[in-house]
């Protein structure tokens, strides 16, 4: 056991904390990734307590030059680590007492490590959504560009993983960054609920010290601060959100994986995937496995795992803080470091996929994909659309029966069900005049991906998503 005398808050206790306590409560081998936002608010705090005249000008500069020490000593990797001081908030503040004495003692005056922490955590966040959101524009933009090149390759279009009607590779493409899109935007209001100080409200009740909250705030770069001082220490909304935010990016991943899985194996071979990110077999040397796209999958299921995680540790808790929420930062981290891996090696890997046109075509004209062609077309002749939709169907169970597609019919076998069908039938069972009928805003006509894309570009350089730290 070790003696209280050697804890920081150690003064009302008579016995020595037990080991098996302190194992089991601390917390610094991961919330170290906690320092330099600590750090940042440690002197924050330091300059506003100096202001507000409760430390001494030279107090804070000598708090503040140590804090700087200490830094440099982390990242240096010099930095004595102590498990048996809990956590980085203790660690940090027990070093920089030991570096300039009584000063250091007086860095905690009007703050808790309630405060502190929810204070550490948020600044955090904030930068890694800023960076995330960038890695996610970069993995646009990529995807952006390869739909613009893609714009005319034919592409099948699904319906429960049944062929529907042909589209465009491109088109598809700009699917998938809509969907990211999407993740981007809410990524980007999460932030602003994200960025809101709750440094000041000290253990739970806020602190008889004459602190100004808005001024540590502003030098944050928070936009406000949190008013109520028991919400500012409890909550935890802003965590989960962001691994439900996660878990929505990530099932995106999943769902782009699932489909790159399919496109690149060998029976339907409509894309080849970059040898650099894909490995082989121990045994079989023809295989080519994607790697990636399997790997993102099964992760997703580990951030849905700390959504859950954070959720249930936080449906029991009564106001305000509870060292339960000490174990809201692993979850956190681990989804966060779980997508943003994800999103870096897709980001990396996407942009380079390489479409096999033939291939494509082929899948494209299986399972008479033009049929809603032909029912339109007879739509155009005066055939109300249900009369329409049972004669196609009629004409596809012949084509069935025949084992040909519905081009290959001859315009007797195809009056036989579409009376009013004429020669220029024919024109419209193409894969490229199906296509290109689909010519208006959110169709797969090749002029439409292309002035999507260009939509596209557009509104993602309206989001300015380069790194911020304010």
């Amino acid at each position: 056991m070790s003696s209280p005398r050697g804890k920081l808050w150690g003064g009302r206790f008579a016995e020595a904390t037990d080991t098996l306590l302190e194992v089991y409560s601390a917390s610094e081998h991961y919330d170290r990734r906690l320092y330099a936002q600590d750090i940042r608010g440690s002197q924050a705090h330091a300059r506003m307590l100096g202001q507000a005249g409760v430390l001494s000008a030279e107090d804070v500069t000598a708090i503040c030059a140590g804090l700087d020490a200490i830094r440099a000593e982390i990242e240096a990797g010099d930095f004595p680590w102590d498990p048996a001081l809990e956590d980085v908030h203790m660690n940090i503040e027990a070093r920089l007492t030991a570096r300039i004495g009584d000063a250091g003692k007086r860095l905690h005056t009007g703050r808790s490590r309630n405060d502190q922490v929810a204070t550490d955590i948020r600044l955090y966040l904030r930068e890694a959504i800023d960076h995330l959101r960038a890695v996610l524009g970069g993995l646009r933009a990529g995807l952006i560009d390869l739909a613009e090149r893609e714009a005319e390759t034919i592409f099948p279009g699904y319906t429960h993983l049944q062929s529907a009607q042909p589209v465009t590779a491109g088109h598809h493409l700009l699917a998938w960054e809509a969907m990211l899109a999407r993740d981007c935007e809410r990524l980007g209001e999460l932030r602003a609920r994200v960025n809101r100080s709750p440094l000041g409200a000290a253990a739970l009740a806020g602190t008889s010290y004459p602190v100004d909250r808005e001024m540590t705030a502003k030098e944050l770069g928070f936009d406000a601060v949190i008013d109520n001082s028991l919400d500012a220490v409890s909550d935890r909304d802003f965590a989960i959100e962001f691994c439900a935010d996660a878990s929505l990016l990530m099932m995106h991943f999943s769902r782009i994986s699932e489909e790159l899985v399919l496109w690149a194996n060998p029976q339907f071979g409509m894309v080849r995937l970059p040898d650099a990110f894909c490995t082989g077999s121990s045994i079989m040397p023809q295989k080519k496995n994607p790697d990636v796209a399997e790997l993102a999958r099964g992760k997703t299921g580990r951030t849905y795992g700390a959504l859950m995680a954070l959720l249930t540790l936080m449906k029991g808790q009564p106001l305000a803080y509870n060292r339960d929420n000490q174990e809201d930062k692993e979850p956190l981290f681990d989804a966060l470091d779980t997508t943003l891996a994800t999103a870096k090696i897709m980001a990396a890997m996407l942009p380079q996929l390489a479409f096999v046109p033939e291939a494509c075509r082929r899948a494209a004209s299986q399972g008479y994909p033009t049929a809603t062609e032909l029912a339109d077309y007879l739509v155009r002749r005066g055939v109300p659309f249900r009369d329409a939709h049972e004669q196609v169907g009629k004409t596809v169970a012949l084509a069935v029966e025949r084992g040909v597609d519905l081009a290959e019919l001859s315009l007797d076998e195809i009056r036989r069900n579409a009376p009013k069908a004429d020669e220029d039938v024919f024109a419209v069972l193409t894969l490229e005049g199906a296509v290109a009928a689909r010519d208006h805003i959110g169709g797969c006509a090749p002029a439409q991906v292309r002035a999507a894309a260009g939509r596209a570009r557009d509104r993602l350089a309206a989001e300015n998503l380069e790194p911020t730290h304010g």
